[in-house]
């Protein structure tokens, strides 16, 4: 069986979309060869910055012939609709059966297709995988309607087996396919033929291309690693950028400079964000100082003077970006220490939202409810609303203005050089945090109160104004919000009542509407620590439910104790009680929870099931008070057994109705007993 190689040549594709783009040719070519009939045993897709490439091992070599029914019209149907049929299907009237379905005797036709050639199906899924390739962007180039996301020059197609090598003919748009590629742009430009993916690995290889982006990405991180530990430096990791750095090179060449001394005293966040934006350099820190004082780049071609031309014109760009850093560096420096009066007044004059006034509006409703949260967090209630006042303030910076990512990591250098405490300063970082569900938690108190304050704000203000989310929009990032909060209130151990604290966020939002999204954000954030949606919504059936932590604590409780074979048979007893109760109740047209009296218990195991339910009435009660969940949850596990025990003794429908009334409130005994820990009736199952 013959294996494929595809090699579509361009100028060079943008580095975010390379990846992406590799997949979609595998799926595209793949997904073609088998809906055609062709299977194979493997498929590779490869990228650089010039090419996309895929290898499919043990294709095919002719699709196999197949057998197609098609239903048609009925028997004595006018002449037209059959004849019709029959061009359609390609057959002739003796050649249709006649079958019976329902009532009607139908004629259907067997449609028989020879096997293909590999070859022809190839060009006829590449061609289409070329004119219609999903780029978030494309461009037309010279004369021609192909689309593609920078001009393409050639397609490389061959199938390879133990006989040779041969070119799969097609031919898009001029571009007539071959067994022809070439290597890197300056080092290896000219065309080279190959026969087989080793064969073109290799020729690539001594081309001066690697064509493994994991193997660019490893050589790089190698190579700059070894530079920096020969200096006494560290390179600082950035996954993001090193992923994106191998995507712009095919030979890469890493080169380490000097950063000047003139920039060495500026935060390393600015220099590191102002270095991995704009030049995409790495950031090398001296392990020694802990400053970053060298940087890291990768060029993709290797000069005769071992790269120091490309250096001294990146170190002349890289110093006039980091001159404009330190101007503004040193014009914030002197704002905030002057008190950043002038960056909160200018806050007065920026719109958040047409509804919901400026962001200085926004900034004393987060310093009121932050100043409420103290109590909650255990930070000084002065100091709390101090960092609210001044979390945001560094929006209106020359730093923030340049690099947006940098807002509250800058504000907390500010807010030092204003003199302000530690705490504050850590909010004006923190108070953003958490980002998503892999975000690190502040932990501090007053950073904590400013954050659920920040975030709060921002959900009941827009359920006050009716923007909420709808289906897959989100437009102010309203569930990651929600998300934040959650985490901020569980990790943190805190009990909060959101009822209240919504209400005093925004007095026109709907609390109990707010407050079931975020019961919907609980479950998603639960879900991937094995606690089922059911046993939330149990949970939330209880008063209390607008506490986030004492929910989730009985949620655990619950979720563990259905984990075990008593919690699990309880369950099952528990229903057969609720079903046996709620018909008799629809029955009779009564409520049994006027309570049992043991003087009418018959039975050894009735009257036990009477001194169960005491005993863990006053259990549950007393673990419920102090917020002891699992106790609470473990005696009302202690019930299997003697429930099991009356329902395989006693008969509830008793010939006297006394007897018959007073089992049935005991049965209303045992729902009032187990509902007092969850709602017992929404677990599944």
């Amino acid at each position: 069986m013959p294996d494929l190689l595809i090699e579509l040549f361009s100028e060079e594709i943008p580095a975010r979309m390379q990846a992406r783009a590799a997949k979609d040719l595998q799926k595209l070519i793949t997904d073609g060869l088998v809906e055609a009939g062709l299977t194979y045993a493997g498929a590779a897709a490869f990228h650089t910055p010039r090419r996309l490439t895929l290898a499919v091992g043990e294709l095919l070599g002719q699709s196999k012939p197949t057998v197609e029914e098609r239903k048609g019209p009925a028997v004595g149907a006018p002449d037209k609709a059959i004849e019709g049929f029959l061009r359609g299907a390609g057959v002739n009237k003796d050649d249709l059966e006649v079958r019976t379905v329902g009532k009607k005797e139908v004629y259907f036709a067997a449609i028989h297709k020879p096997g293909r050639l590999a070859e022809d199906v190839i060009a006829e899924v590449l061609e289409a995988a070329v004119r219609n390739f999903p780029w978030p962007k494309s461009m037309r180039w010279g004369a021609g309607n192909l689309k593609w996301v920078r001009p393409l020059h050639s397609i490389l197609c061959i199938l390879s087996d133990e006989e040779g090598a041969r070119v799969v003919p097609l031919e898009v748009e001029g571009i007539v396919s071959s067994n022809t590629t070439r290597g890197h742009r300056f080092h290896a430009p000219d065309e080279f033929t190959v026969s087989s993916f080793d064969d073109y690995t290799s020729k690539l290889s001594r081309a001066y291309v690697v064509l493994d982006a994991a193997e660019r990405s490893d050589a790089i991180w190698q190579d700059a690693t070894n530079q920096a530990f020969a200096g006494g430096f560290e390179v600082i990791e950035d996954a993001g950028l090193l992923a994106e750095v191998a995507n712009l090179v095919e030979h890469a060449v890493v080169l380490m400079g000097t950063i000047d001394e003139d920039f060495l005293e500026l935060p390393a966040e600015v220099l590191q964000t102002s270095m991995r934006e704009h030049q995409k350099f790495f950031s090398v820190r001296n392990t020694k100082t802990g400053r970053i004082e060298r940087f890291v780049t990768v060029a993709n071609i290797a000069t005769a003077d071992n790269g120091a031309t490309i250096l001294a014109g990146n170190q002349k760009v890289l110093s006039a970006r980091l001159a404009d850093a330190k101007f503004f560096w040193e014009n914030d420096l002197r704002v905030a220490k002057a008190g950043m009066t002038p960056w909160t007044d200018a806050l007065s004059n920026v719109t958040f939202h047409n509804k919901l006034g400026s962001q200085a509006d926004r900034i004393a409703r987060i310093g009121a409810l932050a100043r409420r949260l103290a109590d909650v967090t255990g930070s000084d209630a002065n100091e709390t609303g101090q960092a609210a006042g001044v979390a945001k303030a560094d929006l209106s910076s020359e730093m923030v203005y340049e690099f947006p990512e940098l807002q509250g990591l800058i504000g907390r250098y500010y807010a030092k050089a204003a003199g302000m405490s530690e705490a504050i300063a850590a909010a004006a970082q923190e108070h953003y945090s958490p980002l998503g569900p892999t975000d690190a938690v502040p932990t501090a108190p007053v950073s904590v109160a400013v954050a659920l304050a920040d975030k709060l704000d921002t959900l009941a203000c827009f359920w006050a104004i009716d923007e909420k989310p709808t289906g897959s929009k989100d437009p102010f990032a309203l569930r990651r919000a929600a998300l934040g909060v959650t985490r901020l209130i569980l990790e943190n151990d805190l009990t909060l009542p959101l009822g209240d604290i919504i209400s005093a966020a925004h007095s026109d939002a709907d609390a109990s509407d707010l407050l079931a999204f975020f019961h919907d954000r609980l479950k998603v954030y639960l879900r991937d620590q094995g606690i089922r949606h059911d046993i939330i919504d149990a949970c939330t059936a209880m008063d209390g439910n607008d506490d986030l932590n004492l929910l989730v604590k009985r949620g655990r409780a619950l979720s563990d104790t259905l984990k075990t074979d008593d919690g699990e048979n309880l369950i099952q007893g528990f229903k057969r009680a609720n079903n046996i109760l709620s018909q008799a109740e629809a029955k009779d047209g009564v409520e049994y929870s006027f309570g049992a009296d043991i003087k009418f218990a018959e039975a050894d195991t009735e009257k036990a099931l009477f001194g169960a339910l005491d005993t863990a009435d006053a259990a549950i009660a007393s673990a419920m008070k102090s917020g002891d969940f699992a106790a609470a949850m473990s005696a009302m596990a202690q019930l299997r057994a003697p429930i099991d025990a009356f329902f395989d003794d006693v008969k509830i429908n008793a010939d006297s109705e006394i007897i018959r009334r007073n089992r049935l409130n005991l049965l209303s005994r045992i729902r009032t007993t187990c509902g007092a820990v969850a709602d017992l009736t929404r677990i599944k199952g």
